[in-house]
């Protein structure tokens, strides 16, 4: 059997937006700050249940544990429920052009009030110096991912997810990483606004902005192109 060629696909994005103008509005800051308060919440709860899991295990068995925790919320949070319809892993999803029919981030966050074929994205990635994945890895294949139109294309707004092991943090890992990044030319992983912290909890929250270069295929829905994505960064430890 002959591999699929990769090459774009404009049918395939004509029918996935079709009715739509790309990108979405943005999901507005109190919604964000509610789901970011859910993925704390469900983190703390598989810590406490599947401690050894959390500790050493692969970031596909962490976070099928999160997908599986999460869509439970849907039943006994009201205001959780009220927001998210349901939480897959590994959708298969298309990249921005349709070359790549079988994307699969590693979580899809479909909201209730937002087109099902767009879903709300996070990628999680694992910390952990002592097994080489750093800031790095974090930044190579999650950040260029939406930069590039991989993922969340048609949002305006997506999450990265750590899983940190090592102690690491924001501040400490990778504002220094993504600033020094930001003095070349042109600027890595294309940021316009290096993290900046939010939330006054003990979550480790920042954002980030950055912008897409890629353009939408010709189409009456879509305009020239994406603009910039705010990464919403939530490290858990």
């Amino acid at each position: 059997m002959r591999p699929t060629a990769i090459r774009p696909r404009p049918d395939q994005i004509a029918e996935l937006t079709r009715g739509l103008h790309l990108p979405l509005p943005e999901v507005s800051s109190v919604h964000l700050e509610i789901i970011a308060e859910g993925l704390i919440r469900a983190f703390s709860g598989i810590c406490l249940e599947a401690q050894a899991t959390v500790a050493s295990g692969s970031e596909a068995e962490v976070t099928a544990l999160m997908v599986s925790r999460l869509n439970a919320m849907i039943e006994y949070e009201p205001l959780w429920g009220q927001l998210v319809l349901c939480v897959a892993r590994g959708q298969e999803s298309l990249s921005f052009d349709g070359s790549h029919l079988e994307k699969r981030p590693d979580l899809s966050i479909i909201l209730s009030n937002q087109n099902r074929g767009f879903p709300l994205i996070a990628e999680a990635k694992i910390i952990d110096a002592a097994t080489s994945k750093t800031e790095v890895l974090y930044c190579d294949n999650g950040i260029r991912r939406f930069v590039e139109g991989e993922y969340a294309w048609g949002n305006r707004e997506a999450f990265m997810i750590a899983y940190v092991r090592d102690g690491s943090s924001i501040s400490g890992k990778l504002v220094p990483f993504l600033s020094n990044a930001m003095t070349k030319a042109p600027p890595d992983y294309c940021i316009e606004e290096l993290p900046v912290t939010i939330g006054a909890g003990e979550a480790d929250m920042a954002i980030s902005r950055h912008e897409r270069p890629f353009t939408y295929l010709n189409s009456s829905a879509l305009a020239d192109g994406p603009g910039p994505i705010s990464v919403w960064h939530l490290w858990l430890a």
